[in-house]
């Protein structure tokens, strides 16, 4: 049996990154989430977001893939979203998202990052947010 301990920092956003995620759909949302990834075997250690996206940081077991995780938490949920007609619209996420590596060491700084989101982006947009991963990251550099 594999020994992994694989953490990563998930970012997605809604579609156009349109304000939709106001703080009761989004507790909905996250419940489901939570609740939906317990059938899937994703070890989902904190998630949280604000108006326009979503953070998690998960723990990838041996078989699984960042992309095929990101697929089940974005692609179930929008479903359920739209399934439920929890909006008046059909609710869908951005096709692209960020997913970091975590180390052991900076775990809990992710999970106050995560936790903190509301506070966070008092003070700097999704947008600026998502900037400032694209270059911190590389990104935006070719190659």
């Amino acid at each position: 049996m594999p020994y992994t301990k694989i953490w990563i920092h998930l970012i997605w956003s809604t579609k156009n990154r349109e304000p939709m995620l106001q703080k009761d759909f989004r507790s909905k949302l996250f419940d489901h989430i939570r609740e939906n990834v317990k059938g899937k075997g994703i070890h989902l250690d904190t998630m949280n977001g604000y108006l326009d996206h979503v953070h998690t940081l998960i723990r990838l077991k041996p078989d699984q893939s960042v992309a095929r995780v990101a697929q089940l938490l974005k692609g179930e949920s929008s479903h359920w979203v739209n399934d439920q007609k929890l909006t008046g619209f059909k609710f869908e996420w951005q096709d692209e998202y960020i997913a970091l590596s975590v180390s052991e060491s900076q775990l809990d700084k992710v999970r106050e990052y995560i936790k903190n989101q509301e506070e966070h982006h008092r003070k700097k947009t999704f947008a600026e947010e998502y900037e400032q991963f694209m270059k911190k990251y590389g990104f935006n550099e070719e190659g």
